[in-house]
């Protein structure tokens, strides 16, 4: 990841001669590496390191400007700005943000990340292929693969890649599929062709909840009429995964769909609506999209459990930029992006949308005891499908709990 971010700094310049980058796992935004909609978070396991560590590990270069770096951007510019008591977007934050940076870049883009990276997630490369995909005289496609952190695209894709745009060879990689993806039972060497990423097939199906606390709920196409709201009670002592695979508690919340008859094909970003209340000022919210029942199995694939993760600040429910304390007992209601993923969910297997507070792994560890009390009424997610709705319902054949 950081040749890989280096590779994208380099082309936002504008320099002459660079020519082609494939940038690998890069973190596009040290926001986006620390923070989720305005919560204080960590990649995967690194509990409580921030900005300021990353520059204490990367640090490096001329010894004559060490003490100047160390004096005007450490202690000064970074301790101001990185702001971990309430996890905003701010001045500082944006400044770093090479999405605001791409206005020089003319070099050839090849995005290459993984669907299931915890450390550097997934959205920031697809932020950066996203704005690049559509600009004139600009090559953008993108790689992506099912597993974990780095993984560059196969040697045969970037040596045309390479032969293109320093040699010259009229190969036609530009005029080929837009994003190649490493389908779930194949060799990352063999991704397959698609028109784009998104799915241009795909289309957005919204699901609602069926009550079910402290056991599972259950997801519906139609609106149910709840009529009482459910509440989980923060504890950050069990993980995202013990919770997804408990039949009974109350430290979560998750809604299944029926079971699968046919695959469903998910392309995109899903987002999350929660209308929800704390008992205290501040609190951690975490979602997951989990595929059940539960693989534990030892060689289990990444994609066999986890579809994908979201995190946000409620306090932050008007304005990634401005928070505000919560009221206990007040309702509020968020929307926001779970992170991008592009996988097919075999026959035999459920969606489950889980909503807990703190991810031991991702998030702070507050004292355990907050209650968040979510309305199920006005809770919903929203799934990227190939096929849109038909292809959904069709997925459940007899199962009218689809319906």
């Amino acid at each position: 990841s950081h040749p890989g971010t280096l590779a994208l700094a380099a082309a936002t310049t504008g320099v002459d001669g660079l020519e082609v980058i494939i940038p690998i796992a890069p973190n596009t935004s040290p926001y986006h590496y620390y923070r989720s909609n305005g919560l204080v978070r960590h990649p995967f396991g690194y509990l409580g390191e921030d900005i300021d560590n990353l520059y204490e590990f990367v640090h490096s270069g001329n010894d004559a400007r060490r003490d100047y770096c160390d004096s005007t951007v450490r202690d000064d510019e970074m301790l101001n700005g990185i702001d971990r008591a309430s996890g905003d977007y701010n001045a500082f934050w944006e400044k770093r943000d090479y999405l605001k940076d791409l206005g020089p870049l003319k070099a050839a883009v090849l995005m290459a990340h993984a669907f299931n990276d915890w450390n550097v997630v997934p959205e920031h490369s697809n932020r950066i292929y996203q704005a690049l995909k559509g600009r004139e005289g600009i090559t953008a496609q993108v790689f992506y693969h099912q597993g974990g952190h780095g993984g560059e695209p196969p040697s045969e894709m970037m040596n045309r890649w390479f032969a293109r745009f320093l040699h010259g060879v009229e190969n036609g990689v530009e005029n080929g599929p837009r994003a190649w993806i490493v389908r779930e039972n194949d060799p990352r060497t063999k991704p397959t062709a698609y028109e784009d990423f998104p799915n241009p097939e795909a289309a957005p199906v919204t699901l609602h909840l069926v009550s079910g606390s402290p056991q599972r709920g259950q997801l519906s196409l139609e609106p149910v009429d709840n009529p009482e709201n459910e509440t989980l009670v923060d504890n950050f002592s069990f993980s995202g995964v013990a919770l997804a695979q408990a039949d009974w508690t109350d430290h979560r919340l998750i809604y299944l769909s029926p079971t699968l008859t046919e695959p469903i094909h998910l392309s995109g970003t899903a987002s999350v609506t929660i209308k929800l209340s704390s008992s205290k000022p501040a609190a951690n919210l975490s979602v997951w999209l989990v595929s059940l029942p539960w693989n534990g199995n030892r060689k289990a694939k990444a994609t066999d459990n986890i579809i994908t993760r979201g995190w946000a600040d409620p306090q932050n429910y008007r304005s990634l930029t401005e928070g505000e304390p919560l009221t206990p007992g007040r309702f509020y209601k968020m929307t926001f992006d779970l992170q991008p993923d592009d996988q097919v969910i075999p026959v035999g297997q459920q969606l489950g949308l889980m909503i807990f507070s703190s991810d031991r792994d991702f998030t702070l560890h507050p004292d355990p005891g907050t209650r968040l009390t979510i309305d199920p009424n006005a809770t919903t997610i929203t799934l990227p499908v190939v096929g849109g709705a038909g292809a959904f319902t069709s997925a459940f054949g007899s199962n009218s709990d689809a319906e």
